[in-house]
């Protein structure tokens, strides 16, 4: 299985940790973000994965050579200008289209600076079983940016802390909110319906594929732990959840 990890941003929250690192290279316990998720992937049979770089991007390329990619085969997609979710996928999309016999074979997108118990196989099995475009794990709990889902777990809309009202791409009679926790499971031919250029999110991809009539479904990861690893204390928080057992990526 393929996979592609977010590594490119700046990391700005986590300053002054990456003032002279990127955050892939940050460390919980001694451990890479990067080493901690690529271990992950490997463990639910993952064995080709593209990372995204920008900030120190040489750091990397070198952390991955003098670990010899942990075992795996890496490729990485250099970012000039930080793309984001969105525009970093379209720009890396050939590491997933190249091999005309595995076309149909679903992808796992990651942020490295996430850590999480969620069931990737679970994940994939459900994505597969519900024939959806994409697969998002996401979670009931507080988020200042919420997406919005209808009965039957369909991406229908988003909403933004600040913003009073919701953007609604699929209207339905009731939308739970729910929050998104970076992970998701995509089908290849999503790439060729990303016509969005430049720097995009691939949520405003989502929400325009779902108002036509593409299933992006939720994965409700409720009963797994997950942590967004965007700030120093969150890092400290994580080391001590991996010394009291809560955690074992």
């Amino acid at each position: 299985m393929k996979a592609m990890i977010l590594a490119a941003g700046l990391g700005t929250r986590l300053r002054p940790l990456t003032n002279d690192r990127p955050k892939a290279l940050v460390e919980v316990a001694g451990r890479t973000l990067l080493e901690i998720t690529l271990a992950r992937l490997r463990t639910f049979g993952v064995s080709e994965v593209i990372v995204n770089v920008h900030h120190f991007a040489d750091m990397v390329v070198d952390y991955l050579k003098s670990h010899d990619n942990f075992g795996m085969h890496i490729e990485v997609s250099r970012e000039e200008v930080l793309l984001d979710t969105g525009g970093g996928l379209k720009k890396a999309g050939w590491f997933f289209l190249k091999d005309a016999s595995r076309a149909d074979e679903p992808f796992l997108l990651h942020n490295v600076d996430v850590i999480s118990t969620i069931d990737l196989g679970r994940m994939v099995q459900s994505h597969k079983q519900n024939k959806a475009l994409a697969t998002l794990a996401v979670q009931k709990r507080e988020s200042s940016r919420q997406l919005l889902f209808d009965e039957h777990l369909q991406l229908c809309g988003r909403r933004a802390g600040r913003d009073p009202e919701p953007e609604i791409a699929r209207p339905a009679a009731h939308l739970e909110p729910l929050a998104f926790s970076g992970i998701h499971v995509i089908s290849p031919r999503v790439l060729p319906m990303l016509t969005e250029d430049g720097i995009f999110s691939i949520i405003t991809s989502y929400l325009r594929l779902g108002s036509k009539g593409e299933s992006i479904r939720a994965f409700r990861a409720d009963e797994y732990y997950w942590r967004d690893l965007g700030k120093p204390d969150d890092l400290e928080k994580a080391a001590r959840d991996l010394e009291q057992k809560t955690l074992t990526p």
